[in-house]
C-alpha cells in the first residue's frame, strides 16, 4: 500500500492495533498492510480529527481505478443491515481508506500482485466531526436559557383557583 500521508484517530488506530495482534497468529496475508498502516500514520485525539478524514463508521464516497463511484460506510466487522451498504476495514480496501482524507488518492497491492488505485471522493458522514456538532449545538451561554416567563397569576390551561379561607369559615377537621 502505498498512501501520502494517513491520519488515524487514537481509537482507530487502537483498534488495528488488536486487529494485528489478532492477524498476526494466524500469519494473515493483510499483515504487512496493518503494520505499514499503523507505522506510518499520524495519531490524533478523537476531538481533533478533520471532518474530512475517513475514521470508523464513517459514510464514504470513493472510487477504484477512476471508476464508477460507490457510497460506504466503513466498519469494524461486516454488520447486518443491506448487502452492499458496508465495508470492513478487515478487507484491503476498507483498510486502505481508514485514515484518507477527501480528494486523497492510494494505491493498494493485492495478494496476487495487482494494483488499483482508491480516490476519496467524499466523507459524507463521519462520527466525531457529526458528535462536535451536537456539543456546539448544545452550548448555551451560562448553561441556563430562559424559554419563557409567565405571568405571576398564570394558572395551567383547566386548573381552577384555590379555595380561599378567611377569617369568617371554619377551617373543618384538624388534622392532628
Amino acid at each position: 500500500m502505498t498512501s501520502t500521508n494517513c491520519c488515524l484517530t487514537t481509537k482507530d488506530f487502537a483498534v488495528l492495533e488488536v486487529m494485528l495482534e489478532r492477524r498476526r497468529a494466524f500469519a494473515d496475508p493483510i499483515v504487512h498492510m496493518l503494520e505499514h498502516k499503523l507505522s506510518s500514520a499520524d495519531v490524533v485525539p478523537i476531538d481533533s480529527v478533520g471532518p474530512d478524514i475517513v475514521t470508523l463508521n464513517s459514510r464514504v464516497v470513493f472510487s477504484v481505478d477512476a471508476g464508477h463511484t460507490e457510497t460506504r460506510t466503513l466498519v469494524q466487522n461486516e454488520v447486518r443491515g443491506p448487502v452492499g451498504s458496508s465495508l470492513s476495514v478487515a478487507t484491503r480496501r476498507g483498510l486502505c481508506m481508514l485514515g484518507m482524507a477527501q480528494g486523497q488518492t492510494a494505491s493498494i497491492e493485492h495478494a496476487d500482485g495487482r494494483r488499483e488505485s482508491i480516490l476519496i471522493k467524499a466523507v459524507l458522514y463521519q462520527p466525531e466531526a457529526a458528535r462536535r456538532a451536537v456539543r456546539q449545538k448544545d452550548r448555551r451561554p451560562h448553561g441556563l436559557t430562559l424559554v419563557y416567563s409567565a405571568a405571576a397569576d398564570w394558572r395551567p390551561l383547566g386548573e381552577t383557583a384555590g379555595m380561599r379561607q378567611t377569617e369568617d369559615d371554619d377551617p373543618g377537621p384538624s388534622a392532628a
